[in-house]
């Protein structure tokens, strides 16, 4: 946080005799000054405006696009914004089918409405890698509709056939004569035409624009601070309110005394909530001040006595009877008896996502309508929660979906939200609930942590005979999705186990799903980032049994057409596989097969001191069909990366006595900038329909660096993170 002498700058949020920045005036000032100071600066507040105002003349072919009379055209996107760039990757299909340049494309969040539904989700939903693969030909088909009604408008007004037009640029042109209209020109007479229902969309060797590199939509905002985050939401009248919660998962509120917390000064109410005992103040220091001040006595819940070795005790007992068949190819079981068995286990922690923005939202609620501001993945849940918390109907919930300062499946809970509409019921003011660091760390909705049983064998000439692998976790979809479920399959869980893309003609997969008391969420790659590093370790395992090099081990038993073999062959020529690695460094493969992509990644390690691992490179390929930016996907497979290898060397969230042992990053550490690797990611081209990118990278991280490891000392890493593995 900048800190700036009280007397330079007028701002009503103080520390004393501090002036604290928010992030978005920190950002303008910096860009404009260069320096620690500046004097008479104009400071930047946000009115929570993030709907653009339509004209009357606007064309407006559809929900996703709509054109002012400069031509200028705003895309609405109905995705969370987290990064991960869809407020670009999405408007480039509408611009391409448009043959508008991105140059005159603005972007806008959708509203909380049954009109910016995602079909497949059957909701407002951005989670599993799909908003791209989900929008792909919605988005198109928006474009190309706008497009025919343009030249529609051109040919009724010049008085030919539609025929005789072509577009580009934003123009459309007459081909006999040469004459041009600007879109801008046509659009107030393209609103009159009737919208197509058939129009053919672009051959992709016909693209332009999807599968280029173009600058982020975004960009801008971001560095000259006025994109707006959740944090950075300003409405009249607004309070800040921090909320004390139970230290125990699931405990609850006995009784409190508030007489200190009032006290403090900038302090106004002390008011009870589902959530905790919610302090509210006329900023976020005088809201935390007032917390500490607070007296409250818990009853600590049901889960009082769970710790990670209760939970560590459940998870391997379980591991030692069959569980609900999630896949089954042929007879593992028959197949295995006789044969020389190798057997596994490999364990995972629990995780935070631990979100460089942490949890908060903006509501104001009246006798007659709820508005919350908030940086979520689901709006229409969002809205739906506002609604039950205040007893008013849906239609008069208003949801506007903000930045989001990271996600990776956090903000598809939307607990932060129930907090602001229940603080701003009670309180009769708009108020916006501010999280701590800690907050978010010991009240997370965790990856669950896994324990997998494996066994399987090889014949004498290195064929896989049989592989069995199970799965103990706690189930995400049972509480967030549980009409996903049937028949006890929960794909989500068993991802990375059941979607490993070799050729094994006798397979079992059994998952055990296990409630611990401790709430559990997705998780970026939810299942198959534990799976994965047991799958990937063991066939890792498998290959060494073999006698056999772990890339042609692989290579064998994947199609030579497949997309698998193709990314694996191409990682491996990239990272120089057959080459020795430099002295004291080895390498490890693994692959992986996520929300229909698939990637091959090779981590080169060293270990200059016992238990100190560092990860000097990591070389990805990865099919993803059709890219539509390169810019962002490469980013995507790049975030992916490091954030598997954060988890794979750091990640661990800990219990005892109900509590989680972990706050700050201090006591839950995640990777630093000096502590990522080079990264090489090669990109397959392909014109298939594109498929997931944002996870991709994460699953396979963990086992490769763990697989280089062995190749490196001869002992095997079974446990997550790797810097505390059991050595076997």
């Amino acid at each position: 946080m900048w800190v700036l002498p009280a007397h330079q700058v007028g701002d009503q949020t103080r520390s004393g005799d501090r002036l604290m920045l928010a992030r978005g005036q920190f950002l303008k000032l910096a860009a404009a000054t260069g320096t620690g100071f500046a004097l008479g600066m104009q400071l930047l507040e946000h009115e929570g405006k993030f709907a653009v105002a339509e004209a009357a003349g606007d064309f407006k072919p559809n929900a996703w696009l709509r054109m002012d009379a400069t031509g200028i055209a705003t895309v609405v996107v109905n995705k969370a914004e987290m990064g991960q760039g869809v407020a670009t990757s999405l408007p480039m299909m509408v611009a391409e089918e448009l043959d508008l340049p991105m140059s005159m494309v603005r972007t806008e969040f959708a509203p909380a409405a049954d009109a910016y539904i995602d079909p497949a989700w059957g909701d407002m939903v951005t989670g599993g890698s799909t908003s791209v693969a989900d929008m792909y030909t919605i988005m198109r088909t928006a474009g190309a509709n706008a497009r025919h009604m343009l030249i529609g408008a051109a040919a009724k007004r010049a008085q030919a056939e539609a025929f005789d037009f072509t577009t580009a640029n934003g123009v459309v042109t007459q081909k006999s004569t040469g004459k041009t209209f600007s879109y801008g020109s046509l659009a107030a007479d393209a609103a009159t035409m009737p919208t197509p229902t058939d129009v053919p969309l672009k051959d992709p060797s016909a693209f332009k624009l999807i599968g280029t590199r173009t600058g982020r939509t975004d960009i801008k905002q971001k560095v000259n601070g006025s994109a707006v985050y959740g944090l950075d939401v300003k409405i009249p009248g607004m309070k800040i309110a921090s909320i004390e919660r139970p230290p125990s998962i699931g405990g609850t509120v006995k009784s409190f005394d508030a007489s200190k917390a009032l006290k403090v000064k900038g302090v106004h109410q002390v008011v009870q909530v589902p959530s905790g005992i919610a302090v509210i103040a006329d900023h976020t220091y005088a809201a935390m001040q007032g917390r500490k001040a607070l007296h409250v006595v818990w009853d600590l819940g049901p889960n009082r006595d769970v710790s990670s070795a209760s939970i560590h005790a459940a998870q391997l007992a379980l591991t030692k009877r069959a569980g609900i068949v999630q896949k089954k190819v042929g007879d593992s079981a028959t197949a295995l008896n006789g044969a020389k068995v190798i057997a596994a286990t490999y364990e995972a922690p629990y995780l935070a996502h631990a979100t460089m923005e942490p949890m908060n939202a903006t509501a104001h609620v009246t006798a007659t309508t709820c508005e919350v501001w908030a940086p979520n993945q689901v709006p229409r849940r969002a809205q739906a929660t506002a609604a039950k918390i205040t007893g008013l109907p849906v239609s008069a919930v208003t949801v506007h979906s903000t930045f989001l300062g990271g996600g990776f499946g956090r903000r598809l809970d939307d607990d932060y939200v129930a907090d602001a509409v229940a603080v701003a019921k009670a309180a009769k003011v708009p108020v916006k609930v501010v999280w701590s660091r800690e907050d978010d760390t010991k009240h997370d909705f965790y990856r669950s942590g896994g324990m997998n049983a494996l066994r399987g064998a090889v014949d004498a000439s290195g064929n896989v005979v049989g592989f069995e692998h199970r799965v103990v976790a706690s189930s995400v979809t049972a509480r967030w999705a549980p009409a996903f479920i049937k028949n006890g399959q929960d794909s989500y869980a068993v991802e990375g186990a059941t979607t490993m893309p070799y050729d094994i003609k006798h397979l079992t997969v059994d998952f055990h799903p296990l409630d611990t008391g401790i709430p559990v969420g997705y998780w970026r790659a939810p299942g198959a980032n534990v799976n994965t590093f047991a799958a990937e370790s063991f066939v890792d395992e498998l290959a060494h049994a073999a006698g056999k090099d772990p890339v042609a081990f692989r290579l064998a038993m994947l199609p030579a057409d497949s997309r698998a073999h193709t990314v694996l062959d191409m990682a491996a020529a990239r990272a120089k596989w057959s080459t020795s690695p430099p002295a004291g460094r080895a390498r490890g493969v693994a692959m992986t097969v996520w929300a229909g992509s698939t990637a091959a990644v090779i981590a080169e390690v060293s270990m200059p001191k016992a238990g100190h691992i560092v990860v000097h490179k990591l070389t990805c390929a990865a099919d993803c069909g059709q890219p539509i930016n390169m810019d962002g996907l490469e980013a995507q497979v790049m975030s992916a990366l490091n954030f598997g290898l954060s988890a794979a060397l750091k990640g661990k969230i800990t219990f005892e006595n109900g509590s989680v042992q972990q706050g700050n990053y201090d006591t839950y550490d995640v990777l630093r900038h000096r502590e990522a690797p080079a990264i090489d990611i090669a990109i397959v081209k392909s014109t298939e329909k594109p498929t997931g990118a944002g996870e991709l990278g994460t699953p396979p991280v963990a086992a490769a660096v763990g697989n280089a490891l062995f190749a490196l000392t001869g002992k095997r890493y079974r446990r997550l993170p790797l810097s505390e593995a059991t050595l076997a």
